[in-house]
Order: structure tokens, then C-alpha cells, then sequence
């Protein structure tokens, strides 16, 4: 209490003593002076006196209740509230912020809703402030006994299991000079064989990734197969500690020569202090009398080595956590948007490559290239630019269509596509129909290669990357140019571009009749 206030107490109730025993002094001599003449009122007198004395007890030990329940109601003020670093908590804001603006551009309405079910997942963690720890591993390494023992030992209140097993059961805990709640899982088994048990690795792993503390479990040195998943995990920025378990089936040099092992393997992303040896279901013995002896888990290393972490790093890890969450979210919610556009623009080419293919075959020209459809592809060009947000005008857009058709003509691809299809169409259609109409299908291929390199270009920003434009055009004739493209593309060549020019009119077929 500070000395102020306990200067106040002090001179207060030295006050109120000091007018009470005035009052019981005045009232004594009062009724001293009416009981010789009055003593009816000298009784009535004492009975008030009583009564009162009585009200001024229960006033006095009222406010004094009511004096301490403050003091306790403003400790409990006092006591600092947990607070996840605010540069971090304002990042993942902005970045939750920015995924509901996102979710308005998808159309999918089963991802749209899914993504803002978890945005809103994420709030309420960033509100709740809970601490995540989950066990991680393979099925063998012991890691529900390990749950058990933790759960046997922690300080605290254990609730009930919420979850299921499918998913892993996730417990409450709480532990001393800590105000955060903890949350420990027991996720499902990795490596485990069969349909289902790659089902359940995958929910594992979706639950390693979000932990604010991962305990990975093993029982022996790390094989391959659990080295990269932890590596993976660590990579992504979580804070994990390596559990050697069942460490009772091991001398004591063997022990020390597997945790060696380990933490050499893994020094490059955790520290040897998080590489701790327990027991959390010792075999049981047999005693001479013939009882069964069961030892008691041997986990204590592990506890003392998560709480240190949750004490000194648990701000931190919740923080890191949430931003990591935030940031994963909105990486799914551009890749949703990104499919959506690419499956958009990948339309308007399949339309402008036949429109171009229309417009050259019913004017051929001596040398096939772009420049014969410019207005065609440049208007592509602003359609593919406004699915992705950029709107340019029709100058523009044809500015860029010409400057991609005359890389395509210096890179050598107009001469190679006249090739490669000849070759495809004389397979498939008689020689004569293939000269008439190799102008008009050679132009639907380049519009092709032109809009799927206009795609990446507006994809990253109205940019070519590093290797400019040249790289993204060799890139995607490559792509286009591989046998099962190829076929396709030649069949429906021949549906939409030389059928037509083969189609006989009426007034051809009339003609015909009359020379007969």
C-alpha cells in the first residue's frame, strides 16, 4: 500500500476513535445527569447509545470489506495483461485486412467462404491470445504417452479433451507465472501406410504448422523421413524442441550417444538446450515377490525446458505465429484469385486465337506474322490487362502486341510454327487443304504463344521477369509445342479453321449440278 494512503488510514481512524469516545463520554455524562431525575429516559438513552455503538461497528467493519476489495480489484488493474508485440499484431492485421478485400474477387463461393471462416479463426486467436503446443511425430515414438504424462504432471487445471481423434486431442492447461492459456494437441501419426493414413498425416502436418511450440517426438536417431518434415516446419519459422522419448530402453552411454547424434543433425535450425531425453511411459518391472513395479514418467527435463520457452519467448511465438497464419492466408487467397484470372485470360486467347485465325484465312497473306492481326491482339491484349486489374487503352495494347510479334519473328518462331504444323496438319489432312490453310491456323498458334506470354507479363505486374521478354516467349512455345498440346490443337484446327475453308456453298454445289 503506498505510504500516502496509509498516512490517511491512519489519521482517519484515529479521527473516528477520537469522536467516539467524545460522544460515549458526553452521552455517559448525560445520562449520569437525567438518572437522578428521570429514569425512564435514562434507560431509553442507553438503549440508543447501544444502538448506535452497534451502527458505528457495523459501518466501521463494512467499509473496512470494502476497503480491501478495492485494494485486490486494483491489483488485479495493476497486473499487466498480455500483450503480443505490436509491430507484429499490426502486420497481421493489415494482412487480414487485405484478404477481405481480396475475398470479394473470388467467385468460387465454397473458397470464398472458407477463406473467411479462417481469417475469422485467426481474429479470435490474435483476441484470445492462447498458446498452441503440439506434439508432432511418427505413431511409434510415443506420443499420446507423452500427452498423458504431461498431463499427469503440468500444474494446473487439466479440462476435458476437446477435439477428436481423427484430428488429435487438444487439451487446456495452465502453468505457474504464466497468464496465457495452453493448449496441447496429439496429433495423428505421420508415415503411417494407406489411403487413410496419408489423410491423417496431412491433418498432422496442417496442425504442426499451426503451433505456436512444436514438440517433435522420436525414439531414436532421425531418420530421413522425419528429418524433413522438421526441417520444413523449422524453415517456415516454428519453434520446435526434439523429444527424445522412451529413453528407458537405453544405458546411459547410449542415450548420450543418440542426443549427440541429434543435435549435431540438427544444429543448423535448433539449439541443443531444446534437444531434451524423457520417459513418458517407462516399461514396467517385475519385483521379487512377484508384483508388478511401475515407474513413474520421467519428463521433467521437457517441462522445465517448454516452460522457460513459454516464459521467455511465448509473446513472441503467439505473435509469430499469428503473423505466419495471416501471411499463409493471404498467399492461398492471391493463388485462389490468380487461378481464377489465369482460367479467365486463358479464355479470351482461346477466343482471339481463332478470331485471328479467321481473319488471315480469309485474307491470306505472302509472309505470315502477327503484324496481319495487330488490331486483333491488341485488343487481346486489353482484355487479358483488365481481368488483372491494369486498364490500358487500344494504342497501348497494340504497342505491346507489336513489340511481341516482332520477337517472335527475330527469335525464329513464325518460321518454326509454319513448320511444326505442316508437319502436324499434312498427317491429318489431304496436302492441297494444308497450303490453303497453314496462313489462318499458324496465326491461331502464335496468338496463342502471344496471349500466354502476355498472361505472365501481367501476372507479375507488367513485368518479364529477369530474362525480358525473349525468355518468356521461348519459354512458352516450348510449353506449346509438346505432343499432347499439339494434338489437341491440330484437331481443333481442323474443326474451326479447314472444314470451314473446304465447306462447299450452295452456289458452288449448284455450279457443280449444271456442268453434269
Amino acid at each position: 500500500m503506498p505510504l500516502s494512503r496509509l498516512l490517511t488510514l491512519i489519521i482517519g481512524i484515529t479521527l473516528i476513535l477520537g469522536l467516539m469516545l467524545w460522544l460515549v463520554n458526553s452521552l455517559y455524562w448525560l445520562y449520569s445527569y437525567i438518572a437522578f431525575t428521570q429514569p425512564f429516559l435514562a434507560n431509553l438513552l442507553l438503549l440508543l447509545l447501544v444502538v448506535l455503538m452497534a451502527a458505528l461497528v457495523t459501518a466501521f467493519v463494512y467499509y473496512a470489506l470494502l476497503f480491501r476489495a478495492g485494494e485486490q480489484k486494483s491489483r488485479r488493474k495493476q497486473r499487466p495483461a498480455p500483450q503480443i508485440p505490436a509491430a507484429k499484431t499490426e502486420a497481421a492485421g493489415e494482412t487480414l485486412k487485405a484478404i477481405r478485400q481480396q475475398v470479394g474477387q473470388i467467385q468460387d463461393e465454397v473458397a470464398r467462404q472458407a477463406l473467411l471462416s479462417r481469417s475469422r479463426e485467426i481474429e479470435a486467436t490474435l483476441s484470445r491470445g492462447e498458446l498452441q503446443v503440439v506434439v508432432f511425430g511418427t505413431g511409434s515414438a510415443g506420443k499420446t504417452s507423452l500427452v498423458n504424462a504431461i498431463i499427469g504432471r503440468m500444474i494446473g487445471k487439466v479440462d476435458a479433451p476437446m477435439g477428436t481423434t481423427e484430428v488429435g486431442e487438444t487439451y487446456s492447461l495452465k502453468l505457474k507465472g504464466m497468464n496465457r492459456e495452453i493448449l496441447i494437441t496429439d496429433t495423428p501419426g505421420i508415415l503411417e501406410a494407406g489411403v487413410a493414413g496419408t489423410e491423417r498425416e496431412q491433418l498432422a502436418r496442417q496442425l504442426a504448422t499451426e503451433a505456436d511450440l512444436l514438440l517433435f517426438v522420436v525414439d531414436n536417431d532421425l531418420r530421413r523421413s522425419e528429418y524433413q518434415p522438421l526441417r520444413t516446419l523449422a524453415e517456415i519459422g516454428k519453434r520446435s524442441l526434439i523429444v527424445l522419448n522412451k529413453t528407458d530402453l537405453y544405458t546411459e552411454t547410449d542415450k548420450e550417444t543418440i542426443l549427440a547424434r541429434l543435435r549435431e543433425r540438427v544444429r543448423a535450425f535448433i539449439g541443443t538446450n531444446d534437444v531434451v531425453a524423457i520417459s513418458a511411459n517407462p516399461q514396467s518391472a517385475t519385483l521379487e515377490n512377484g508384483e508388478i513395479f511401475q515407474p513413474e514418467p520421467e519428463i521433467m527435463p521437457l517441462l522445465r525446458r517448454m516452460a522457460a520457452v513459454l516464459r521467455a519467448e511465448g509473446e513472441d511465438l503467439v505473435a509469430d505465429n499469428i503473423l505466419l497464419q495471416s501471411q499463409r492466408l493471404g498467399d492461398e487467397a492471391r493463388k485462389i484469385i490468380d487461378s481464377q484470372r489465369r482460367r479467365q485470360a486463358e479464355k479470351v486467347v482461346e477466343r482471339f486465337q481463332w478470331i485471328g485465325a479467321g481473319v488471315v484465312s480469309v485474307t491470306p497473306l505472302p509472309v505470315v506474322d502477327l503484324l496481319a492481326t495487330a488490331a486483333v491482339n491488341a485488343q487481346m491484349v486489353v482484355e487479358i490487362g483488365k481481368i488483372y486489374g491494369c486498364e490500358l487503352n487500344l494504342e497501348r495494347g497494340r504497342e505491346l502486341a507489336l513489340s511481341l510479334a516482332k520477337t517472335l519473328a527475330s527469335l525464329g518462331i513464325v518460321k518454326g510454327a509454319i513448320q511444326l504444323l505442316s508437319t502436324a496438319l499434312q498427317f491429318n489432312v489431304a496436302t492441297i487443304v494444308v497450303g490453303k490453310a497453314i496462313q489462318g491456323v499458324t496465326a491461331a498458334y502464335l496468338t496463342r504463344i502471344a496471349g500466354r506470354s502476355f498472361i505472365e507479363y501481367f501476372r507479375h505486374n507488367q513485368d518479364w521477369g529477369d530474362g525480358g521478354i525473349t525468355e518468356v516467349v521461348q519459354r512458352q512455345f516450348q510449353l506449346n509445342r509438346r505432343d499432347e498440346f499439339m494434338q489437341e490443337f491440330v484437331q481443333q484446327a481442323i474443326a474451326r479453321v479447314i472444314k470451314p475453308l473446304t465447306a462447299k456453298s450452295p452456289a458452288e454445289v449448284e455450279i457443280e449440278r449444271s456442268d453434269r
